[in-house]
Order: structure tokens, then sequence, then C-alpha cells
């Protein structure tokens, strides 16, 4: 990812409508898919600046890693835990370690091997543990915002599906979240595609906007597991290990 974009995560975490309703729902996605007892061992797979450890940490015992060396240490100092030195997919440490959760939030769609990357994370599961990713979802959508993060592409329903089950996984839960804010997100793409800027939709908007995209965001939260959305910016997956 570029230093500015990077960086702009770190500046925007706590606040932008995007992190702020994602971790909404990616609580609201382990509330109902993902079965943890009291004490729950989890993993941030790929955890940037740390925004998600405060609300993981309240399942229980968290470890994450992170491959950059500004993020892993402005995390640690975050969340006053260490933070690993991690690289997917095949050099991130925790071998001996089985988790009841890993989390990997937007992080596969910037690696090359998606499919090893995957398989690392499905070793370090406990025998009923859950895996929830989300990812960037509609090729079609891919703009100036993917080339800035350096993404290596955006997923479909259908590919997200293969590449997990290619990995060694089932779905318990699969589909597109940021469905009820995609018209807006479709015409501002389409016009930054028109005008020929560079996106640079990473900023906050302004106040009271960014209050409102918070709002919706956070009450499509509501709605997953009770509708399934036809489309939508991301894609989410909580899976298990196929049964050998």
């Amino acid at each position: 990812m570029e230093l500015a974009a990077y960086q702009s995560l770190r500046d925007e975490q706590d606040h932008h409508w995007w992190f702020v309703g994602r971790r909404r729902i990616v609580a609201r996605l382990i509330e109902r898919f993902v079965p943890l007892p009291a004490r729950a061992r989890v993993l941030e797979a790929g955890c940037g600046y740390g925004g998600n450890l405060a609300m993981l940490s309240e399942l229980g015992d968290v470890q994450a890693f992170e491959f950059d060396d500004a993020a892993r240490a402005h995390a640690a100092a975050l969340s006053r835990r260490a933070v690993a030195y991690g690289k997917l997919p095949d050099d991130i440490g925790f071998a001996d370690d089985r988790f009841d959760l890993i989390a990997m939030l937007d992080v596969l769609e910037h690696i090359d091997d998606d499919v090893g990357s995957l398989r690392t994370l499905g070793d370090r599961l406990a025998p009923d543990g859950r895996l929830l990713i989300t990812v960037p979802a509609v090729p079609w959508l891919w703009s100036d915002h993917d080339v800035l993060h350096q993404h290596k592409r955006r997923y479909t329903k259908a590919l997200l599906t293969r590449r997990l089950h290619e990995a060694g996984f089932e779905p318990v839960g699969i589909g597109y979240f940021n469905a009820l804010l995609f018209p807006l997100a479709l015409a501002q793409r389409l016009v930054s595609r028109v005008m020929g800027g560079r996106g640079a939709d990473h900023a906050a908007p302004a106040e009271p906007l960014n209050a409102v995209l918070t709002a919706i965001f956070t009450f499509e939260g509501k709605l997953l597991g009770r509708l399934n959305f036809p489309i939508g910016l991301s894609l989410f997956a909580v899976v298990r290990r196929r049964p050998l």
C-alpha cells in the first residue's frame, strides 16, 4: 500500500464511517456465526495500526501480527500488547498456537498467494475454530482506490468461495455487505473515472456526513443474517476447516 494511503488508516481508523461501521459489522458476524468459549483465543492476521484490537479483546485473549514495522509499533502502543511480525503466506509464527477465532479484515486482497495464506491460517485454528475474513467485492468496481491501496484483486462471491474451498474450508456464512451505500459508492467511482481524478476516498468526509454514513453502515449490520444482499462493496466469509 502506498505510504500516504497506509498512514491514513492510522489517522482515520477511530472515526471514519467505514472503519467504525466495519468493526460493528464484524462484531455482529462474530455474535451470529462464531461460537466462542468464555475466554476465547483470538488472532488478528494483519492488524495494521491496531484499530480492531480493542473490539476483539472483548472476546478473550488476543494476539496479532503485522508486516509493516511502523504499523506494528503503533498497534502495540495503542493496544498495550505485543504485536508480532508476520508475513503471509509462510512467515507468521504461532506454529504451536491454536485459535478459536482468526480475523483477517481486508488483508487477503493484498496478497499474491491468497490460497496459501488461507491454508496457513487454517493450520492455526483450533478444532472447532472459525476464520472470519472481509475483502473488497465486485471486480468491475476496480478504481484508483484499489491502485492506491495496492490491491491485487477484488472478489466475486463465487471466486471467494472457490479460494476458500481450495484452501480446505467450508462456509458457515458468506455474503455481501456495505450494500445500502453501494449506489452512492458506484456514483462516486463513475464520477472519478469521468473526471480522470486519482481517488482520495480514504479520507473521512466532514461531519455531519460522516455521522450519517456511520449510522447507515451500522444499521446494515443488524440486517446481516436476515437479508442476503445481492451485491455490496465488500464480502464477508466465516468458515471452518473441512473434516478430513
